[in-house]
C-alpha cells in the first residue's frame, strides 16, 4: 500500500510540475513544499528506471520518457480529482437554486404537487418550476433537470427513471350515448378523436395499444386538436369525442363520473384484450457533473414518491 501511495505522489507532483511549469508551482498547488513534491518524482523515476524531467536552474523540460509518460497519467491525476469530488458531494447538503423543466400537463399535475415536500425537506434549495411543451435547452437556459417522456429523450442527456405512468382511452358518458361504444380500436376510425399535437416538434401523438404482446396504432379521425392535455380533457367531459389521457389527468374524471374508460380491462368474451400503451417519464441532465447534491435529492425525492402511485 505505501508503495502505491508514493506512486500516487510521485504521479500528482510530476503532472503538476508539468502542467505548472516549474516544481515550486507545483508544490504550491499541491499544498506541499518544493522539496516534498522534488522527493515525490524522483522517487517514481528511481521506480520507473527512466528520467522523467530535465532540471536546469531555469527551466524545467521532459526526458522523452517522460513525454510518453506524461500522455499517459495525466488522465489520471484528473480522474482522481473528479473521483474525490463525487464522493465530497455526496456528503453535501442539496443548496443552492434547482431549475426544473416539465411538459405542462405531468408538470402541472405531478410534478408541481412534489416540489412543497422537497422544499421542506431541504430548506436551503431555492426552486423555479418552467412548464412548457417546446423543446428546452438545458445549458441555454439554465435548466437544472428537464422531466421528459419516452418520446422526447435527446441523445446525450442522462435519463433516470420516474415512473411508467398508464394512458387512458375515454370519452364521456353522453358521448356514448349519443355515438355508441367503440369495442375495438380499430372502431375509433369511425368516432370524433381530440387529439393532441406536440408543441416541440409539429407532429400529432399516434395512440399506441398492446395486443397480445404486439404493438400497433390504428387510423384514427381526428375532429378536434389542442396542443394541451388538459383542453383535450375539458372538451371529452363536454361530450366532443374519445381522447387519450394520462392516468394522472383521467383517474379523478372518472372515479367522478365525468369520463368512462375504453379497451383495457379483463377480456370480454369474443372481444380479444387490448392494453394502452403506457408512457414513462424520465428525469434528465446533461451530464455526470451535472448530477450534483441538489439534482440528485429532488430525482430520488421524485421517484420514491410516484413509486407505486398507478
Amino acid at each position: 500500500m505505501d508503495v502505491i501511495m508514493d506512486t500516487l505522489r510521485g504521479i500528482e507532483s510530476f503532472v503538476r510540475s508539468v502542467e505548472e511549469g516549474s516544481i515550486a508551482a507545483a508544490a504550491r498547488k499541491l499544498g506541499i513544499t518544493p522539496a516534498s513534491a522534488s522527493q515525490n518524482i524522483a522517487r517514481l523515476e528511481r521506480a520507473l528506471g527512466a528520467r522523467l524531467l530535465s532540471r536546469t536552474t531555469r527551466q524545467l523540460g521532459l526526458t522523452e520518457s517522460g513525454r510518453v509518460y506524461f500522455d499517459r497519467v495525466r488522465s489520471v491525476v484528473h480522474d482522481l480529482e473528479l473521483a474525490a469530488v463525487a464522493v465530497a458531494s455526496l456528503s453535501q447538503e442539496p443548496r443552492g437554486s434547482l431549475k426544473i423543466a416539465s411538459s405542462v400537463a405531468f408538470g402541472r399535475h405531478v410534478v408541481a404537487p412534489l416540489v412543497p415536500s422537497f422544499a421542506a425537506r431541504h430548506p436551503e434549495v431555492s426552486i423555479e418550476l418552467v412548464v412548457t411543451d417546446r423543446e428546452i435547452d438545458h445549458i441555454g437556459e439554465g435548466i437544472d433537470i428537464s422531466v421528459r417522456f419516452g418520446l422526447q429523450l435527446e441523445p446525450g442527456l442522462i435519463a433516470r427513471k420516474l415512473a411508467s405512468v398508464p394512458m387512458v382511452i375515454c370519452a364521456s358518458p353522453s358521448y356514448i350515448e349519443r355515438r355508441g361504444r367503440p369495442e375495438h380500436p380499430e372502431d375509433l376510425i369511425h368516432h370524433h378523436c381530440l387529439v393532441y399535437r406536440y408543441a416541440g416538434h409539429g407532429r400529432i401523438f399516434r395512440w399506441g395499444f398492446v395486443r397480445d404482446g404486439l404493438r400497433f396504432e390504428p387510423e384514427l379521425k381526428a375532429t378536434i386538436v389542442s396542443n394541451d392535455i388538459d383542453t383535450l380533457a375539458e372538451m371529452a367531459i363536454a361530450g366532443a369525442g374519445i381522447t387519450r389521457l394520462g392516468a394522472f389527468i383521467a383517474t379523478d374524471l372518472i372515479a367522478r363520473g365525468l369520463l368512462v374508460p375504453l379497451f383495457g380491462g379483463a377480456p370480454r368474451e369474443g372481444i380479444a384484450n387490448t392494453d394502452h400503451e403506457p408512457f414513462d417519464f424520465y428525469a434528465c441532465f446533461v451530464d455526470r457533473q451535472a448530477e450534483t447534491p441538489k439534482v440528485r435529492a429532488f430525482i430520488e425525492h421524485a421517484a420514491q414518491s410516484l413509486k407505486g402511485r398507478w
